[in-house]
């Protein structure tokens, strides 16, 4: 069999690897760009910024294309590879057995090392280092590409809908905008300094907050300070004068004869015009909504109703918790309690691989701390601190000095407030290296 001459073999080769090189980088150029880099390259008239931006706003014919090109390069590299390269090989190794097999098994890995290196690792290092401006540079020839191979990609196109018609699927691309891609948009612009690291804290919240429901950033029924209105009225002015809330429950013998609301700024500009501090005259209707209210929701409850607190209720339309539009502000903005106060929340460090941790800390904070995804039965909304997680675990009231292990950790009762976990100790397990096997 007459061979090529060496040089027309590996020029053949070299052009095809260049060919590929291309193809490699418009895909990743295609898949890593940014469309707000590629508007503000625009809007600095960057040129064929704008062209790049119009392929890249519609890439399903470019992806074809694309996809066209390395599949026919990779089947004529194999014949290159097989037909040209591996007789010439052939011919200087003729002195060993096998020396045809031989020939082409070495051809494919010295071919295919140099692809990969070459074609493959080194082009799309450099695209993903530069996408916006790879893709301005390979928009020109890709939509050239685009014209001349279009009625390749209607066959294909329509051949492919075709056969994905019988599995429901639909071909047509959908530009869907995920939440962690907004996330990851958000934090790249604060690293390059288009961001400031406030906002990107904000839009963070803002997702954080989206999930949360009204039982989630309610005060807890244990917590609320309340007004019982059969108790006398020095004693009920004494408990307004001692508070700083500006809106106070009302109950009869307990929440769950709830009667209203009251506002301190009423009682005050009754006292200021010396008038009747009665209560039942300043106790107003609130609104009522479920735990399971979304937070936005209940946000737009607020608007709509121009009345900023709320009583939460549980299934059996018990009174668990309020709620007011400070509560939510807060989650938006994040805490501002005094120091001392956040403190007493904080997971303080004990020893080596133990905190203390407080019973009204945030499940949140934990998870944060520790890196984790999900607590058990979190989304049941059965709990929202660490020790309501913890009494979880136990599947009762437990007592001081009891302990109870989940995944790595194990959280021992330190303190309790009556029935409630007040402080807890967190330990957790220190990986143990794996034994060197014996040979």
């Amino acid at each position: 069999m007459d061979t090529y001459h060496p040089t027309l073999i590996f020029a053949i080769i070299f052009v095809l690897m260049l060919i590929n090189v291309f193809f490699a980088m418009a895909e990743t150029s295609l898949t890593e760009s940014h469309k707000s880099r590629l508007e503000k390259m625009v809007d600095d008239n960057i040129p064929d910024a704008k062209a790049a931006l119009e392929l890249f706003e519609a890439p399903e014919l470019a992806f074809v294309v694309v996809q066209i090109g390395i599949t026919l390069v990779s089947i004529l590299m194999g014949v290159a590879t097989s037909v040209l390269l591996s007789p010439v090989v052939s011919k200087y190794i003729s002195f060993l057995p096998y020396h045809d097999t031989v020939a082409l098994v070495a051809s494919i890995v010295v071919v295919t090392y140099f692809t990969l290196l070459l074609s493959e690792f080194l082009p799309n290092s450099i695209a993903m280092r530069h996408p916006e401006q790879t893709l301005i540079n390979c928009q020109g020839t890709l939509r050239t590409l685009v014209k001349v191979t279009r009625p390749i990609t209607a066959i294909l196109e329509a051949s492919a809908s075709f056969f994905l018609s019988f599995f429901g699927i639909n071909l047509k691309y959908e530009d869907v905008v995920t939440e962690d891609e907004v996330k990851d948009l958000i934090e790249q612009g604060t690293e390059d300094g288009t961001f400031e690291k406030t906002e990107q804290d904000l839009v963070d919240r803002v997702f954080h907050m989206s999930d949360q429901t009204a039982y989630s950033l309610m005060t807890p029924r244990t917590q609320m300070m309340w007004l019982d209105i059969n108790d006398s009225l020095e004693h009920n002015l004494d408990l307004i004068k001692n508070s700083s809330e500006y809106i106070i429950p009302v109950g009869r013998d307990s929440l769950d004869e709830f009667c209203g609301v009251i506002y301190t700024k009423d009682m005050l500009n009754a006292a200021l015009n010396d008038e009747s501090l009665e209560l039942e005259p300043f106790i107003r209707k609130p609104m009522f909504i479920p735990r399971s209210m979304e937070t936005f929701r209940v946000l737009e409850q607020f608007k709509e109703s121009g009345i900023h607190e709320a009583v939460v209720l549980d299934e059996y339309g018990g009174v668990i918790g309020f709620i007011t539009l400070q509560d939510i502000l807060l989650e938006l903005i994040g805490d501002t309690n005094n120091v001392n106060e956040q403190e007493q929340l904080q997971i303080v460090p004990k020893d080596d691989n133990e905190w203390y941790i407080d019973g009204m800390c945030s499940i949140d904070d934990f998870k944060e701390k520790f890196d984790i995804d999900e607590l058990p039965e979190e989304e049941q909304d059965y709990y929202q601190t660490m020790g309501g997680f913890v009494t979880s675990l136990f599947g009762y009231i437990p007592k001081k000095g009891e302990t109870v292990e989940w995944d790595d950790f194990t959280f021992e009762i330190s303190r309790l407030d009556k029935y409630r976990v007040d402080k807890i100790i967190c330990t957790q397990k220190e990986e143990q290296p794996q034994p060197e096997s014996e040979d």
